[in-house]
């Protein structure tokens, strides 16, 4: 839980940008945040969400690493070029989006990594803010290997078939009878990308196909609530959310 360590204890981290093996060998950028001195440490990989592989997301890494998790966040937009996180997130849109087959190989490519870490307890969850809460939910679905996930706001888990395209081929929520693992979903009421009818038709589905799941929804929050940055921020939602998900990983990954 925030706050919840003892002042005596040594706290040390290295946090760095590193490349490690993708698909077919391919280098892979990733911001790679761990503990230092510790002994059977849980994972995570952060998937980014828009606008990309921001300073946000390396923040975030780090603070799950201060609660004791190797993470990693893979800079899925690296197909799309080097710059400021809006010039690349601007290039992947205008080419069409990332496919979710990409963002695939890369989270499962981080999972690997972070198995083959000599300190690792082979524990790994995986957490996404927005367009990364829906890539979380798929990961969920189609990848081997993961012990707990959590969907932040992640609009597009039910998708229209005129929502289809060939960078989002499939609705995540068509993949759920391969969900395998504890879900937590993190909403606001006021959201519009998901909004309440799509967080509702999500839980009556994980509900029908007996899921493990926990729904956690906040009234006077929208989209964003964790990004204190910016206006849709809400501290008591977000500081009460972020503890719940520490909780959640802590019981299934530690």
């Amino acid at each position: 839980m925030w706050n919840d360590f003892n002042t005596g204890d040594y706290n040390g981290m290295i946090a760095e940008t590193i490349d490690i093996k993708g698909k077919d060998e391919k280098p892979l950028r990733v911001y790679y945040s761990h503990p230092v001195k510790k002994k059977d440490v849980p994972s995570i990989v952060l998937i980014p969400h828009m606008p990309g592989w921001d300073e946000y997301c390396r923040e975030a890494s780090r603070r799950f690493t201060e609660h004791g998790y190797a993470v990693v966040c893979p800079d899925i937009y690296q197909d799309y070029g080097t710059g400021r996180p809006g010039e690349v997130s601007k290039k992947m849109m205008e080419a069409g989006g990332v496919k979710d087959e990409s963002v695939m190989d890369d989270v499962r490519a981080s999972i690997d990594y972070l198995k083959e870490q000599e300190d690792s307890n082979d524990k790994v969850g995986v957490i996404g803010m927005c367009s990364g809460g829906r890539h979380a939910f798929l990961a969920a679905c189609k990848l081997d290997g993961i012990d707990a996930a959590v969907d932040c706001w992640g609009g597009g888990v039910i998708m229209k078939e005129e929502e289809l395209s060939d960078a989002r081929p499939v609705s995540p929520i068509d993949l759920v009878d391969r969900l395998d693992c504890p879900l937590l979903g993190i909403f606001g009421n006021d959201d519009r990308h998901p909004g309440v009818e799509e967080v509702n038709k999500t839980e009556a589905i994980l509900k029908e196909k007996g899921k493990d799941y926990e729904f956690c929804r906040y009234d006077g929050a929208g989209h964003g609530i964790w990004y204190y940055d910016k206006p849709m921020y809400r501290q008591e939602a977000a500081m009460d959310s972020f503890n719940k998900v520490l909780e959640f990983f802590d019981r299934h990954l530690k």
